[in-house]
């Protein structure tokens, strides 16, 4: 068993998104306790196909949709399932996003997969948007080159972080189309592709040097074969105005997922999960400055408070065989409070806020809930 993310659809329903590996892989919600993590409910066995972690989210509506392998469904809170859609390719596809409308856009995932030889050359990728009703494809737009990252959304625009560039598409009168954006963030012989993009400030933030993740085995460190060191790219939305920054300069780098952006403290975290480093960033409307940096083992999405400026992130103690979560001050990267989850590998998923002062903590083979006592 596979756990990918928690949503909160109440402050008293948590639930938990499952699935199997392979080829052939299912999916499956689980609602549990929100303090004890006691299962308490638990949805049918959920078509999937391809394995890679996919997506939950609570729709406006309150149902739960899921999108993972080639298939979306559709559940209530009671985790019946009342719509479900084969998706056109027989590919992953990771998660999707939700525009003002309650219609889903999704995406195949155009990458290589654990086990898996590197796929040469990365296949176009493309966007589909279904209807929340009966998951009804009602749009279909194929980009101009592969996409391995999420999706990202601000109101009806949509942008995908292709394998060259930063593209943008448009959701009206039913259809998606593509303008003429492009953030063009490839410019270095040895430079690889970016993941997930961050919106926030006028600007997509991510990071690059993406191939190689499919090297995962329990952990990044190592794994990364880029040449040019790992950057975090900041993309400028109104021109397509690309500048990069390196993390720590060395060559190797690899990650799988996006940067943390404080906007009202205007900084911003990037790391490198081939060479062990995080580091913070300050950044005004031209310039980006580094701030401070640790060596750190993380891997995963990132938790911002942003009331008291505190992140989560993590580092797997490869000489321990374990991952910690660990709590750090945002503008000088002193760590607060540090503590182990149990779980042998590295965690590449998703944590999620709770509503107690707590969180929740995905590292694939296990969901852990950290509450604070006093920090």
């Amino acid at each position: 068993m596979v756990v990918t993310m928690v949503v909160m659809a109440s402050p008293d329903e948590a639930y938990v998104l499952c699935h199997t590996g392979g080829d052939e892989a299912v999916s499956w919600v689980e609602r549990v306790h929100p303090e004890t993590l006691e299962t308490l409910a638990t949805s049918p066995k959920l078509a999937g196909g391809p394995a890679w972690p996919g997506g939950v989210a609570v729709h406006p509506n309150g149902d739960l949709y899921v999108v993972f392998g080639n298939h979306a469904h559709r559940l209530n809170r009671d985790l019946q399932v009342s719509a479900s859609r084969t998706l056109p390719r027989v590919r992953p596809y990771n998660s999707f996003v939700l525009m003002p409308d309650g219609c889903l856009v999704t995406k195949d995932f155009s990458g290589s997969r654990p086990g898996s030889e590197r796929v040469e050359p990365f296949a176009p990728t493309e966007l589909v948007v279904l209807e929340p009703e009966n998951l009804n494809v009602v749009s279909t737009l194929e980009m101009p080159e592969a996409s391995i990252a999420r999706l990202s959304a601000d109101g009806n625009a949509v942008y995908i972080v292709g394998t060259s560039a930063l593209w943008r598409a448009h959701w009206a009168d039913s259809r998606l189309t593509l303008d003429d954006f492009k953030g063009e963030y490839r410019r270095f012989t040895g430079q690889t592709f970016g993941w997930d993009a961050v919106l926030a400030d006028g600007c997509a933030w991510f990071l690059d040097n993406g191939e190689s993740t499919h090297k995962f085995a329990g952990t990044l460190r190592g794994v990364g074969t880029a040449t040019e060191p790992l950057h975090l790219v900041r993309v400028w939305l109104d021109s397509g105005r690309v500048a990069l920054t390196e993390i720590c300069g060395l060559p190797g780098g690899v990650v799988a997922n996006p940067p943390l952006v404080d906007t009202a403290r205007k900084l911003v975290v990037g790391f490198d999960s081939g060479n062990g480093v995080i580091a913070g960033f300050r950044y005004d409307e031209t310039t980006l400055m580094p701030v401070w940096s640790h060596e750190q083992n993380h891997g995963s999405h990132m938790l911002l408070y942003p009331e008291s400026g505190e992140f989560v992130s993590a580092h797997h103690d490869v000489e321990r065989g374990v991952e910690q979560v660990v709590v750090r001050d945002i503008t000088t990267g002193r760590e607060k409070a540090r503590v182990d989850t149990g779980s042998p590998i590295q965690s590449v998923v998703f944590p999620a806020c709770g509503t107690r002062r707590d969180f929740y903590w995905c590292s694939m083979l296990a969901v852990n809930r950290v509450s604070v006592e006093s920090l």
